[in-house]
């Protein structure tokens, strides 16, 4: 690997948006405006299922549960029609057994669009919603409305959404992110042992490294999964832009990071850009992540430092009350927490409140 040089700062990242927009009343207000769904005119040109799937207590399937140190490849019983029924690389985030889909196969747009999804042991249903599927245990509850921290809720925001690339991310330059190319690179070097597997692009935003991933060509899927509506249906509008893209083995998945919707031990990558500090609960999180990895899977990371070793203590004490309503740790802190979740080979670069953070699962 080729890194940068590692240096430390005192310096906080006071001019980034993240520490401005965060409270925002304007931004705020946005939170709770009704959302009009776009037009997705090449999903619109695949024909859709004339009615809900419906399943049948009598289909017969074949169940293959992932190891801790091979990942799964699907099965699939491909009819005449084209649909199969098979076990899928998405589990059900209530009881994290495979699920079993009723549709085209393939981990792509449109495969997934046509598909719906069933979990055999709990019998939750879970379908595409717009051009994500999605894959929260909150999927399809019609009365109850969970409202998440404001860390959370603030990248739910169709503001926040489309400002991300637009302005938001070039900003953290300013804290030293090296930027979305270099981050790459870097990411890709601590990847390689990932290399022709399946990777997830956890709280992956607008898809800025998504789409950096699948358009590589060095993993067999990429599955791009957050939280946020609206960052999905951004991803998929700069996805629309390539046609490659678009057709290539990408998905968009909503979920949530503490319920990761994968079988243990069935994903060979994880990337987290910028996002340990919005995570409601890092400790559950990284502790998710851990457990889908197979043996030898890589976690990579970046995120913003509550402070390096190097900052005074008055400033910290300051840091940390401004910063509470997110999860800004330090590095040691971020080593303890990826060790004490049973990861191992734990390395990180730091450029001032910048860290790029790795770990590997035994």
């Amino acid at each position: 690997m080729n890194p940068h040089s590692i240096t430390h700062s005192s310096t906080p990242p006071f001019s980034t948006p993240i520490y401005m927009a965060m409270i925002s009343s304007s931004v705020h207000s946005t939170l709770h405006k009704p959302f009009i769904s776009p037009k997705h005119s090449q999903l619109n040109r695949i024909p859709l299922l004339a009615s809900r799937l419906r399943y049948s207590s009598s289909t017969r399937t074949t169940t293959i549960r992932a190891t801790s140190a091979v990942t799964v490849k699907p099965v699939s019983n491909v009819d005449k029609s084209g649909n199969s029924e098979s076990p899928e690389v998405f589990a059900c985030p209530v009881c994290y057994e495979p699920l079993i889909r009723k549709g085209p196969p393939g981990i792509n747009l449109g495969a997934i669009y046509r598909s719906g999804f069933k979990c055999k042991k709990c019998e939750k249903t879970y379908s595409s919603k717009d051009i994500y599927l999605d894959l929260t245990v909150t999927a399809a509850l019609r009365d109850y409305t969970e409202v998440k921290p404001t860390g959370t809720e603030l990248f739910r925001s169709p503001l926040v959404s489309f400002l991300y690339e637009r302005g938001w991310r070039q900003n953290f330059s300013q804290s030293g992110f090296p930027g979305p190319d270099e981050e790459f690179k870097m990411a890709q070097e601590y990847f390689k042992s990932a290399e022709g597997g399946l990777l997830v692009d956890v709280s992956c935003g607008s898809g800025l490294f998504t789409r950096k991933f699948a358009e590589s060509g060095t993993y067999s899927s990429v599955v791009a999964l957050d939280f946020s509506e609206n960052m999905l249906r951004q991803s998929y509008e700069f996805i629309k832009r390539d046609g490659k893209l678009l057709n290539s083995n990408l998905a968009l998945v909503r979920a949530d990071v503490s319920r990761l919707p994968f079988a243990s031990g069935s994903v060979d990558a994880v990337h987290a850009g910028a996002a340990l500090h919005c995570w409601p609960s890092p400790t559950n999180a990284i502790a998710e992540i851990t457990r889908i990895l197979r043996s030898g899977g890589i976690f990579v990371g970046t995120t913003f430092l509550r402070y390096t070793s190097s900052t005074p203590l008055i400033v910290r004490r300051l840091l940390e009350r401004a910063l509470q309503p997110y999860s800004y740790l330090t590095e040691e802190e971020i080593e303890d927490l990826c060790l004490s979740c049973g990861l191992t080979n734990y390395s990180s670069k730091v450029e001032k409140s910048f860290i790029m953070f790795s770990a590997q699962k035994p």
